[in-house]
């Protein structure tokens, strides 16, 4: 997608506003547009702080409060939207009204679950139902698994103990890397034949916790221990650090189900970008200061 700026239906060059844009995906999804040479409107709540590249236009917003956005919806045509339930539903609408063509939702693999679902599946779906009924011409839904940013939580036991504690050593994830998310987000906002399309991502391997530390050892050049704890230790460990129960439960019913059943890789990365998936181990190095 790099070269000339990438032009919309009526042969204009289409404006990107990326919602979320100062998170872990949202950032590279602003790299990945200007990279392309697509005008980009990033969205935050403080610019003042947004630190984004000189090139993007950094406007103040929260979805939150949708109607604060219509100004910048001006002349956009499409729309990379961070999952805020409360206010996708007005968000979306208003994005069709301004004439926005195509919203690309970052959601989650959770909406796969059955029943009820978990806390996660309970914010992401109802954004992808609102998206679907807003009548906007193009939608495409991202549904990324377990981020390999979830096991920064263990970098300050790493820095201070040289230790990662953590229940069911062999709970085995397709970890997926914030980069690959957006670089199918950008795909998706830029290319062609995503329409009502929604797509499983994972990294391209499942690797067990016990990997995942020695990965990490390895990428920092220092010793980082593993040591198991029972479930019953995990959840009070989550209790104390003040983890709500529901979370905690939620986190522990999928490690036991990921030592069960490792996770499936998807080949989505390769398939619509053409490059394979990171390795988690490519993760813990782009990682390692956080873990020194």
């Amino acid at each position: 997608m790099g070269g000339a700026a990438v032009r919309d239906l009526l042969g204009d060059v289409m404006t990107v506003l990326v919602t979320g844009a100062t998170g872990s995906v949202g950032r590279e999804v602003v790299r990945g547009l200007l990279e392309s040479g697509v005008p980009v409107r990033a969205v935050t709540r403080d610019p003042r702080r947004a630190e984004l590249p000189a090139r993007a236009e950094v406007v103040a917003g929260d979805l939150e409060r949708p109607a604060e956005l219509r100004a910048a919806l001006d002349g956009v045509s499409a729309v990379h939207l961070f999952p805020v339930p409360g206010g996708a539903r007005e968000f979306a609408e208003l994005a069709v009204r301004a004439g926005v063509r195509r919203i690309v939702v970052l959601s989650s693999a959770s909406v796969l679950e059955s029943g009820a679902g978990s806390l996660s599946a309970q914010q992401h779906a109802p954004v992808e139902r609102a998206v679907e009924e807003s009548g906007v011409a193009e939608w495409t839904h991202l549904r990324p698994g377990a981020f390999a940013l979830n096991v920064l939580d263990w970098a300050a036991d790493a820095r201070t103990e040289g230790v990662v504690r953590l229940p069911f050593a062999a709970a085995a994830q397709a970890l997926v890397h914030e980069a690959d998310v957006a670089a199918v987000a950008v795909e998706a906002l830029l290319g062609e034949g995503h329409a009502g399309r929604a797509y499983e991502i994972t990294g391209p391997a499942a690797v067990s916790q016990r990997e995942q530390v020695a990965a990490i050892a390895e990428a920092i050049g220092e010793p980082v221990r593993f040591e198991e704890l029972t479930p019953e230790q995990a959840r009070q460990a989550l209790l104390g650090r003040g983890c709500p129960p529901e979370v905690a439960e939620m986190l522990l019913d999928y490690l036991a189900a990921a030592a069960e059943s490792p996770d499936v890789p998807t080949a989505t990365v390769r398939r619509l970008t053409g490059r394979p998936a990171r390795r988690f181990d490519e993760w813990a190095r782009d990682h390692a200061a956080d873990f020194r």
